[in-house]
């Protein structure tokens, strides 16, 4: 093979694969570009669905601050009980959780809540809320849910929960919480 057609198949092999990355060659130069990825099949593209699972009226407390640390401001909200309903679950929020939150230097807040849910036939089950919240968005709207629940309520367990969380105050000093699960 000569050498004007090695270096031929050569640019053009890198063109491809540049131009798979996303990026164009340009007088020795590599720059982005926004393009669909090529030589890839048609893949349908599969958005996820969710499943309303309950939904949460948390009572708390005003937030506790515990200081500046390392990464920023450091706040705990004490959880002290509320309500929970769904089409097949409801009871109660116990007292005793909190969230804990850090306000970081980049404005962004993280929010970790930890707390237990007695539902109206005795069984008791763990919530992890984890949340970030945007200087840019207006209000929190995704929270990670992970549940922990005995036996009888191992459905909550084989699932990823994602939610939404609102503030109900001045009316009441309490967050709305309503879970779905990813299907």
């Amino acid at each position: 093979m000569s050498d004007d057609k090695k270096s031929a198949l050569s640019f053009n092999r890198r063109d491809m694969l540049l131009g798979a990355a996303g990026l164009t060659l340009a007088a020795g130069a590599v720059k982005a570009q926004q393009v669909s990825p090529p030589l890839v099949p048609q893949i349908p593209f599969n958005y996820p669905e969710t499943e309303f699972v309950y939904e949460a009226i948390v009572d708390i407390e005003p937030g506790i601050d515990l200081g500046e640390g390392p990464v920023g401001q450091r706040a705990m909200v004490p959880i002290t009980g509320g309500t929970f309903e769904g089409p097949n679950i409801r009871g109660t929020v116990l007292a005793g959780g909190a969230d804990r939150q850090l306000l970081r230097g980049d404005g962004v807040r993280t929010l970790d809540a930890l707390y237990e849910l007695q539902t109206d036939d005795g069984a008791i089950f763990t919530v992890r809320n984890q949340v970030i919240i945007s200087p840019q968005a207006e209000q929190p709207r995704f929270s990670f849910i992970h549940i922990t629940a005995p036996e009888e309520y191992g459905w909550l367990n084989q699932s990823i929960h994602v939610g939404t969380l609102d503030s109900l105050r001045p009316e009441r000093d309490a967050v709305l919480i309503r879970v779905f699960r990813l299907i």
